[in-house]
């Protein structure tokens, strides 16, 4: 079957074999060609299509510190010249064009680094898992940007979230309080968008694996990030239910370039107003 452009770039930012099998123990990391091939794309077709995503991100993010706005909020932000940040999440933020991939753009001139601890498909759990790898980097800066997985449900009438509720508050709470507790990072923690539950249901990807979202589930997850004694991202209210169509993909659920480059704006906003 022939892809569309629109289902090629899917597969790219949605299943990234990179990010799942390549970062396995004992498993080699993945060649170009190898993730071509998983993808079920001629190699050419992959390596095309992936330059042109990382070269959308250079782009977004040439376009936002263009603004005179975006650039002084940038200064604005409170960072040390070199600072190293970790941007922890789920598809995404490992998304080639992700928010972290423009917001490290973006950084540059600061001289600080953005490494991305992120994974598709990651609920808080998993997070979990993953929290002693940023530990032991030791960053400044911690963007947390977890948990809409938790509201996943399988099937057509789903009985229950991936992760229960309670438990995705427990998981909240011991991700910054790890965060907290075995480093000098401070944290900023971004809630999830609300997703366009139509689209969802009727995508071709995400049906195929009985994928559905409820936006009433994804606002209890978004509330308990809130209740974090953090700083805050609410992009559940600010981007609106569901967030305008420009902004998703055709899943309803994955951001297309426009999407991830507003993400970076709100985030930089916010993140420039705390002291």
């Amino acid at each position: 079957m022939q892809l569309s452009a629109e289902q090629t770039r899917w597969l790219l930012k949605v299943l990234q074999p990179e990010k799942t099998l390549g970062s396995l123990p004992g498993v080699a990391a993945l060649s170009e060609t190898v993730r071509a091939a998983l993808l079920g794309l001629p190699p050419d077709v992959y390596a095309a299509e992936h330059a042109r995503m990382l070269g959308g991100a250079k782009e977004a993010a040439r376009k936002l510190v263009s603004e005179s706005a975006v650039s002084a909020m940038i200064d604005r932000l409170p960072l040390k010249e070199g600072a190293r940040i970790v941007a922890f999440g789920d598809s995404h933020t490992s998304d080639p064009q992700s928010w972290a991939v423009i917001l490290s753009e973006l950084l540059t001139a600061r001289s600080a680094s953005v490494a991305i601890n992120a994974a598709p498909g990651d609920t808080t759990t998993h997070g979990l898992i993953r929290i002693g790898e940023v530990v032991a980097q030791q960053p400044d800066w911690i963007l947390f940007f977890i948990g809409l997985n938790d509201a996943r449900t399988q099937g057509p009438k789903p009985a229950k979230t991936l992760v229960d509720h309670q438990e995705t508050v427990r998981n909240l709470r011991e991700l910054h309080q790890r965060a907290s507790l075995e480093t000098k990072a401070r944290c900023l923690w971004i809630t999830p968008a609300a997703v366009n539950e139509e689209r969802i249901s009727n995508h071709w990807g995400l049906s195929r694996f009985g994928v559905r979202f409820r936006n009433e589930d994804v606002a209890r997850v978004a509330a308990a990030v809130g209740d974090l004694d953090a700083p805050t991202v609410d992009l559940f209210s600010i981007l609106g239910t569901p967030p305008p169509p420009e902004l998703l993909m055709e899943d309803g659920l994955h951001f297309t370039l426009a999407g991830q480059k507003r993400l970076a704006f709100e985030i930089i906003r916010a993140w420039s107003n705390v002291s």
